[in-house]
């Protein structure tokens, strides 16, 4: 196996598909009258909140694993994240038994940072920039040797994501609306290639207002980074990815903005009424799902499920 150097076509997604199959969940798939009432559409919710590590990233992270296990031998993988990403890569070298060095922001929420280390990674704090992130993962590349895996800016990365919506496609063939949440894009793109190939439903983008790098990219048709990213939704904070952005331009439809009390809204309702845990970054699609009037069926994936619960101790 090697590396993909080329935008995944249909069947290098079948071959990731049929890779990672024997070690992630394949997550539910499940409707709730309630929202369905309060939407006025047929909602389809994907769990991936219920994924291995708590996230879809689990998917890319071991169908990159395990595409370049061969490189990283005895020497282990390397890469930088907020938290789910570094969950995912630690919990997938753990299974080929390799170790993996996760860079982390000095910020990163506490529930995250516990969980790379429930999955074995190593790791080593930097300042909350991507320029600090991506110089120390560098060093310790140089420094170890460890095979560097992008959080999202790497096609086998994007083939493993684009699993997901697969899944939901094969079950909902007839979606007529996705709505993905978009931080650096590695699952964005992945579902637009995945719809693009498999579906034909509306592909929608959903992201934060304090984090509008991807909206303010696609309409204005050319590479823009986060500058500030104050939002409660930490899974999505991070910049596009250079690899991410034209796949996204070719085959996403719309990319809505959603307000931090939208996102709070509808993870309270998600909470409440569906009886589901996720992350403010899962709330994004269900928020900008609630803003649009829709008809037909349509398709939200509830990316994550990472976060402090101890914010909502019962004493």
């Amino acid at each position: 196996m090697s590396p993909l150097q080329h935008v995944p076509t249909a069947e290098d997604l079948k071959a990731a598909q049929a890779r990672i199959a024997a070690y992630i969940h394949r997550t539910p798939v499940f409707q709730s009258q309630k929202f369905d009432n309060k939407s006025g559409a047929s909602i389809i919710f994907k769990g991936e909140h219920l994924q291995k590590t708590g996230a879809f990233k689990a998917r890319g992270a071991m169908n990159a694993v395990l595409i370049n296990q061969e490189h990283a031998k005895g020497r282990g993988f390397v890469t930088h994240s907020s938290g789910n990403h570094g969950a995912a890569l630690a919990w997938a070298a753990s299974n080929i038994g390799e170790k993996a060095h996760i860079i982390m922001p000095s910020n990163a929420p506490k529930a995250k940072i516990e969980a790379v280390r429930s999955y074995g990674g190593i790791i080593e704090f930097c300042a909350p920039t991507l320029d600090a992130r991506e110089q120390t993962a560098k060093a310790v590349e140089e420094k170890e040797g460890a095979f560097f895996v992008h959080p999202y800016d790497n096609y086998d990365i994007i083939a493993g994501q684009a699993t997901a919506t697969m899944e939901l496609l094969e079950e909902h063939p007839d979606l007529k609306y996705l709505f993905v949440p978009v931080g650096g894009g590695g699952l964005l793109s992945g579902a637009a290639l995945a719809n693009a190939y498999f579906g034909s439903a509306k592909l929608i983008g959903c992201e934060p207002t304090n984090a509008s790098d991807a909206h303010e990219s696609f309409y204005g048709g050319h590479w823009v980074p986060v500058t500030t990213a104050d939002t409660i939704a930490d899974g999505l904070k991070t910049s596009l990815g250079k690899r991410n952005f034209p796949i996204i331009q070719s085959h996403v439809d719309e990319i809505s903005l959603v307000t931090e009390a939208e996102i709070t809204d509808a993870w309270h309702f998600v909470l409440a009424r569906l009886k589901q845990f996720i992350e403010p970054s899962a709330a994004t699609g269900v928020a900008a799902c609630l803003k649009k009037s829709l008809q037909g069926k349509a398709g939200i994936i509830l990316c994550g499920g990472n976060m402090d619960t101890q914010n909502w101790a019962l004493r």
